[in-house]
């Protein structure tokens, strides 16, 4: 096992170490480790790995050792006892370097035996994880999850193992085999709380052939139940129904009478907790049966609930609506509910999320051109969401036949307007909005006339007031000198913990560094496209920005009052929009008695422009911020310089001349 070297007597070693530290080329504490390392033989450095020890020579105060890759690497002996540590011939690590292809086959004909080998090296105790890191790649080349599956069962059935409900939680080795029926129930005794109890139980579901005593273990785990639902009722109403269910599983599977005053799901929806609010308390996976015992508990309303609840709900959830609406029969209901949400552009963008991915025959008749137009809505609308999501932007980006599929049977015009409405949209940089468009020209040679720099050039400034031109600011500082510096000590930090592959901190901290990165481009971007202004003397004989607008719905004696400002500017209360928006290039250009159709408040009408003017000061004072010198002004962003008016203009030789009002 262990290789010649001068003194092999551990006597004799001691002797040598102690005359080291007796003339001062040693310190004591550094004996017993070294001692360690020359019995075991293996030794493990945190950066190198495990390795053999090759010689310990205390006449030149050397430690010998093999690692894979460095044979024959000699260390400092005072070095070796602090930054090596002793490994036992049995231990994995050991197993690995010495007898990598034994390893293999242990693990292709005796799972059982190689997860012995590797709790035994972590003191009888390791996590999932941590057993998939020591294995993988080396001794499981295949499919570790199919392999880890095939070795859990068999694992449960020898009884010397103790396997959590949690991944997080340590796999045990038991010094005397525990009967799987005893472990189960002690798994779910021990399980604090209605959450780790239904877990458990759930493990019991999957090994129900391993019951020795169904009816016994069936009203242990169902009383267990009982007791934490009735007090989960009131104050956790969905995790008390999930509880049911699988109660009720267990029920069926070990043929267990109920018992005298069990609660039932009718109990739950009595109390009339909020649907959505259960399924968010309640496992993904028990979403179909709660969504089918909200039916039985209401066989009256329960179709109108669900289809309003379609336009909230996560896109996972919708999909299980539409499941139980589809075997229900009502599916000709759920796609009037999708026609409406689309042509009135109120639907969110977890439920175009659904029928993106969805896009089955079923719903040939609802998938089309106005799809696209109200994703376009839809993402745009989320940029002011306090809690934005980018989902259904980036599946638009990845799908790369989505939008063809949407226009396909579309006339050209349609496509051509489609095509201004991707090109204004302010939700996709230049970059992926180019990607978008190639898909669309592929497609449609016809609309290539549309894409060329004459078209895209409208698009390149962007009208700003200068208190959002501030908040832009400011934000790109804060990325730029806190959070991206920030993000970097992050990886820095994961990085040392080792292994990349399952090292989950360095995992996300690289996911946040994208999501940083991407942000600084476009707000520099952004920002080397923006022309600070006061919108100060608008044109009022059209609708341009920087005018307060008054528009009345044709038929109707109802009118309304806009204020079109910069790019970032928008607040509802106010009348606030940004002359990017649609109802803004709707207006814009038209005089008084024009008539114009946009949609507002989710209803398309057509609107006489009754008024235009300029608006008060005091109306837009909180928006507005005019710089107190040029010289302030210069300083808005580098790259721009102070216009004759105090504003800051694109420095790229555009000179001081406005920019044109954008075309309706």
């Amino acid at each position: 096992m262990f290789a010649e070297s001068l003194w092999t007597g551990e006597t004799s070693m001691r002797d040598e170490l102690e005359r080291l530290v007796a003339i001062g080329r040693l310190e004591r504490r550094h004996v017993e480790p070294l001692l360690a390392l020359h019995g075991a033989g293996y030794c493990f450095h945190r950066a190198w790995g495990c390795g053999r020890v090759a010689g310990l020579d205390p006449v030149l105060g050397r430690l010998t050792i093999d690692f894979a890759g460095k044979p024959g690497h000699g260390m400092d002996l005072a070095f070796a006892a602090e930054s090596l540590k002793s490994v036992p011939e049995h231990h994995i690590l050991v197993r690995k370097l010495s007898d990598l292809a034994g390893l293999r086959q242990i693990a292709a004909t005796n799972p059982l035996e190689l997860l012995r080998i590797v709790l035994l090296s972590f003191n009888g105790r390791a996590t999932v994880d941590q057993v998939q890191n020591v294995l993988v790649p080396d001794v499981i080349r295949d499919d570790w999850k199919k392999w880890w599956e095939m070795a859990k069962r068999v694992l449960k059935k020898d009884g010397h193992f103790q396997i959590p409900a949690k991944k997080t939680d340590p796999i045990l080795l038991l010094e005397q085999a525990v009967g799987a029926q005893d472990r189960m129930l002690s798994d779910i005794r021990a399980a604090k709380g209605l959450k780790a109890r239904v877990l458990a139980v759930q493990e019991v579901l999957k090994s129900l052939e391993d019951l020795t005593d169904k009816p016994t273990a069936g009203r242990e785990i169902i009383q267990a139940l009982n007791t934490e639902i009735a007090s989960h009722l009131k104050t956790m109403p969905g995790l008390a129904l999930e509880g049911i269910l699988v109660r009720d599983e267990i029920r069926a599977a070990t043929g267990v009478a109920p018992f005298d005053g069990e609660l039932g799901t009718v109990d739950v929806w009595n109390l009339n907790p909020p649907l959505l609010a259960v399924l968010a308390e309640a496992a993904a996976g028990k979403h179909s049966k709660i969504l089918d015992s909200f039916r039985a508990a209401h066989p009256e309303t329960w179709m109108d609930t669900v289809l309003t609840l379609m336009n909230d709900a996560p896109a996972k959830v919708v999909g299980e609506i539409a499941g139980l609406l589809i075997r229900e029969g009502k599916l000709q209901n759920l796609k009037e509910k999708l026609v409406r949400a689309i042509s009135q552009h109120t639907a969110n963008s977890d439920l175009l999320l659904w029928l993106a991915r969805e896009r089955s025959d079923a719903y040939a008749d609802v998938l089309g051109p106005e799809v696209f137009r109200a994703m376009l809505t839809s993402i745009e609308r989320d940029q002011f969401l306090e809690k934005k999501t980018n989902k259904l932007r980036d599946f638009v980006l990845d799908d790369q036949q989505l939008i063809v599929e949407l226009i396909e049977q579309a006339d050209i015009d349609v496509i051509k307007d489609l095509t201004r409405a991707l090109q204004l949209s302010p939700s996709f940089d230049d970059m992926d909005k180019r990607s978008l468009l190639a898909r669309i020209v592929k497609a449609f040679p016809s609309v290539q006339s549309l894409i060329s720099a004459e078209h895209v050039k409208q698009d390149v400034n962007l009208l700003v007031t200068w208190s959002s031109l501030e908040r832009r600011k400011q934000e790109y500082h804060d990325l730029v000198e806190k959070k991206i510096p920030a993000n970097a000590k992050d990886i820095a930090l994961a990085r040392s913990y080792g292994d990349l592959r399952e090292n989950h901190e360095y995992k996300a901290a690289k996911e946040a560094q994208k999501v940083l990165m991407r942000r600084k481009s476009e707000l520099e971007r952004d920002l080397g496209r923006a022309r600070g202004t006061d919108f100060a003397n608008p044109r009022t004989d059209v609708v341009s920005p920087g005018c307060l607008v008054t528009v009345v719905e044709t038929g109707r004696d109802h009118s309304e009052e806009f204020i079109i400002l910069g790019a970032w500017d928008f607040d509802n209360e106010k009348g606030l929009i940004s002359y990017l928006s649609p109802i803004a290039q709707s207006l814009l250009n038209h005089p008084v008695g024009d008539e114009v159709e946009f949609e507002f408040d989710g209803v398309r009408s057509r609107y006489r422009i009754q008024g235009i003017r300029v608006p008060p000061p005091e109306t837009i004072a909180e928006v507005l911020r005019m710089p107190s010198s040029a010289s302030e002004a210069a300083e808005v962003e580098p790259g721009t310089e102070p216009d004759s008016t105090g504003g800051a203009v694109a420095a790229a030789g555009q000179g001081d001349t406005p920019p044109p009002a954008p075309a309706g």
